[in-house]
């Protein structure tokens, strides 16, 4: 089947760190609670289930890994209903990774189908985004939990 004929969602940046260093950031949820989630109930390892929570906005997700090719792939299905988030890593030179995330499967339609590409696109962002500023710099910028902060879900409410 043509991905190209699949709605999805895609997030994409070059990272000034090696290809390795990249991938266990997304494996090894001691550094992944640095920039995207805040808790893990352990490492991803193909074939295992794990649960990522967002304690800042009382969610969790339960993560099914899909499949793992060490420096190159994770794919994981996650949500309700599941869809599919691949990771690819793909090296530049030695000190440099282009990841690129996809995110499809989606049963929406219409509307619905654009509002959740879109915020899986801005999701994916911020999460490539982080990891490149802690990755190249050491800097947790808090882009997940500042997406939305409580004093500004106060104010909605």
């Amino acid at each position: 089947m043509s991905s190209t004929n699949i709605a999805s969602a895609e997030a994409q940046m070059l990272i000034r760190k090696p290809v390795s260093t990249v991938y266990q950031a997304l494996t090894d949820s001691a550094i992944t609670t640095k920039f995207w989630f805040t808790k893990s109930s352990g490492k991803l390892e193909e074939g295992k289930s794990v649960t990522w929570e967002w304690e800042m906005y009382g969610v969790s997700a339960s993560v099914m890994v899909r499949e793992m090719v060490q420096d190159r792939k994770i794919s994981i299905s996650w949500g309700d209903p599941a869809t599919i988030v691949d990771f690819e890593f793909m090296a530049v030179s030695d000190h440099s990774c282009y990841l690129k995330i996809r995110n499809y499967g989606f049963t929406e339609t219409g509307d619905a189908l654009l509002s959740v590409i879109k915020d899986s696109t801005g999701g994916f962002t911020l999460l490539i985004a982080g990891l490149k500023a802690y990755l190249e710099h050491g800097i947790q910028l808090n882009l997940v939990g500042d997406k939305f902060p409580e004093e500004v879900r106060k104010l909605e409410l």
